[in-house]
């Protein structure tokens, strides 16, 4: 097996011990991505519209990172603190995926790293 680790200073560090990708082949797996800054590594929190719309920028960094766009990405998992707010979640998120649209599970978790809302990690075929 191949595994190449993908990383960018366009999104967040780890802040854990893990990578912010991994390559295997034709895919790239990202590790789940919260609504952290890439530059102060601070939660942009407000409303979850917000928190959305850094998750899915971050999560572009790195695909672009690799090489690939939005458009790469087959499946995504969405980690939600409050299920209520699914649709206003899911808003912002249909304005990333205008050409394709990926398979997705959502679900409802108790809590999130740093209190975020939302957390999103995604599946991406080159």
């Amino acid at each position: 097996m191949n595994k190449k680790i993908i990383t960018t200073p366009e999104a967040p560090a780890a802040i854990g011990p893990y990578s912010q990708a991994i390559r295997i082949g034709d895919f790239l797996y990202t590790s789940g991505q919260i609504s952290l800054d890439p530059n102060s590594m601070e939660l942009i929190t407000g409303n979850i519209e917000v928190e959305t719309e850094r998750v899915l920028k971050n999560i572009e960094a790195i695909l672009l990172a690799d090489g690939l766009s939005l458009n790469n990405i087959i499946k995504t998992t969405v980690y939600l603190t409050d299920l209520s707010e699914f649709g206003r979640m899911n808003q912002v998120y249909e304005k990333f995926f205008v050409e394709t649209k990926p398979a997705r599970a959502c679900v409802q978790v108790a809590a999130l790293p740093k209190g975020a809302k939302v957390e999103i990690d995604v599946i991406a075929h080159q």
